[in-house]
């Protein structure tokens, strides 16, 4: 999953989709296996409106498991991925779990992953919403990320309708 990320591709193809830049930097490696992650319209890198550590561990069942955490400061962290030695300075005291918001991978080929939320589990109070969904494909090269927001009557309030977000990996 570490990598640059982005959906230009996809948003040339279709513009009801924006062109998004999408970063996974590896950190704390003696700790296993956790990424920063940035996520911000290509036209504001240097303003993400997603700033993220996933926790990917895997579980008996060879299932793994993405947990979500928010940062308590996220801007003194933004853009920090360029140098990835200055977020040795992160510790998880600066991390804020989003219970309810961890997403399930499965293995379903050689180097595909495929995943989601549960279906009501995660809370969110973005745009009116109650809780939001994450639906999840990894492959080599690519993210499929389709990421939306409900409200108490099961009414989408916010994301991306037609399906996810079309990640391709650029380094």
């Amino acid at each position: 999953m570490q990598g640059h990320y982005t959906s230009e591709l996809q948003s040339k193809k279709d513009s009801t989709y924006f062109n998004v830049s999408l970063r996974m930097t590896p950190i704390w490696k003696s700790k296993g296996a956790y990424l920063y992650v940035e996520q911000a319209l290509a036209s504001k890198q240097d303003k993400p409106y997603r700033v993220r550590i996933y926790k990917l561990s895997e579980r008996p069942d060879g299932k793994i498991v993405s947990e979500i955490y928010t940062l308590k400061d996220e801007k003194a962290w933004i853009g920090k991925y360029t140098d990835p030695s200055l977020l040795d300075a992160l510790t998880e005291a600066d991390l804020e779990l989003k219970s309810g918001c961890e997403v399930v991978l499965e293995r379903v080929s050689k180097n595909t992953f495929r995943g989601a939320t549960g279906e009501k589990s995660c809370p969110s109070e973005l745009r009116g919403a109650s809780y939001a969904t994450s639906k999840v494909t990894v492959t080599k090269n690519s993210i499929l990320s389709w990421d939306q927001g409900f409200d108490a009557a099961g009414k989408q309030v916010w994301g991306a309708e037609k399906g996810g977000y079309e990640f391709l990996k650029v380094k």
